[in-house]
């Protein structure tokens, strides 16, 4: 599949932001680099999202994993999955995601944060999922997991209209 955007070489300012957390320019970036100011600001709110919250790094990729189950997103699964094994997501929570409801490898703290990922991937979170949100965590880690679970469901969107596969396929 061919980029709908070139893939272009990042600026110092966003090769700098990219370094800061450790990371590589990738196609997405490259792709990015079209827009430096959008760039920085994609790069900034995700690896803050992911370097900067409280909630347990292993629930989030969790949920990233199911959103991108969901969302059909090699890219993202590609990624993530390297992620939430490195963040302690064992293989078997891994590969138990697609039929989570039913498998006894996830707590319900992880139980209520997935069932929210697939609401709102569905666009329809009900007040019986957020209640269930609410009896394991704080309105704070609650604004973590709801913004971790809709930046995942809006990523395979523009990895899509990109027209981004996954590197080295």
């Amino acid at each position: 599949m061919t980029p709908s955007v070139p893939l272009r070489e990042v600026t110092d300012r966003v090769a700098e932001a990219l370094e800061s957390f450790g990371a590589e320019p990738s196609d997405l970036y490259r792709a990015m680099a079209n827009n430096e100011v959008v760039a920085e600001l994609w790069i900034r709110f995700a690896w803050g999202l992911r370097e900067g919250s409280k909630t347990p790094r292993a629930l989030r990729e969790s949920m990233i994993l199911r959103a991108a189950q969901l969302e059909e997103a090699d890219y993202v699964w590609r990624d993530h999955t390297v992620m939430a094994r490195d963040a302690g997501v064992s293989e078997e929570q891994i590969n138990a995601l697609t039929s989570w409801p039913s498998s006894d490898l996830f707590d319900e703290p992880t139980r209520a944060c997935l069932a929210l990922t697939d609401e709102l991937v569905a666009a329809r979170v009900s007040d019986e999922t957020l209640d269930g949100l609410a009896r394991w965590f704080s309105a704070e880690d609650r604004i973590e997991l709801i913004v971790t679970a809709g930046f995942y469901c809006m990523v395979p969107r523009v990895l899509d209209a990109l027209r981004l596969v996954p590197e080295n396929e």
